[in-house]
């Protein structure tokens, strides 16, 4: 099975950064995309960035600029450096990849268990 490990959550002070971490383990042949997701209490999961690439990215609105997802192949891993944090930032953020076992595997989607940003005013 594949499993995904999240780190780097944490309290931090508005205008501060956290540098989070996930790392995908388990019999994967390829990832087609990694990427993170938020959800804030009393509200939607959302999109926050995802990578296909080093050269696609995408970033949600609200974090454009602030935001910078990237990801190291050989390890399978992904992350998020967040700078200037506000307190609309908090919430559990969760990774997420799409991968197949196999050359004829379909791709799949895998979620991790979610690490918890709280931005303090």
């Amino acid at each position: 099975q594949v499993q995904l490990v999240e780190s780097g959550g944490g309290l931090v002070q508005a205008g501060g950064s956290l540098r989070l971490s996930c790392a995908a383990s388990g019999f994967i042949f390829k990832i087609n995309s990694m990427g993170w997701y938020r959800q804030a209490p009393g509200k939607p999961r959302e999109p926050v960035a995802t990578i296909t690439s080093e050269t696609s990215t995408n970033y949600a609105e609200s974090v454009k600029g602030r935001f910078t997802i990237s990801r190291d192949y050989a390890k399978k891993t992904v992350y998020l450096q967040m700078n200037s944090l506000k307190p609309e930032d908090t919430g559990v953020y969760y990774c997420s990849i799409e991968a197949r076992q196999g050359i004829s595997s379909a791709p799949l989607t895998y979620w991790g268990q979610g690490t918890q940003v709280t931005v303090s005013s």
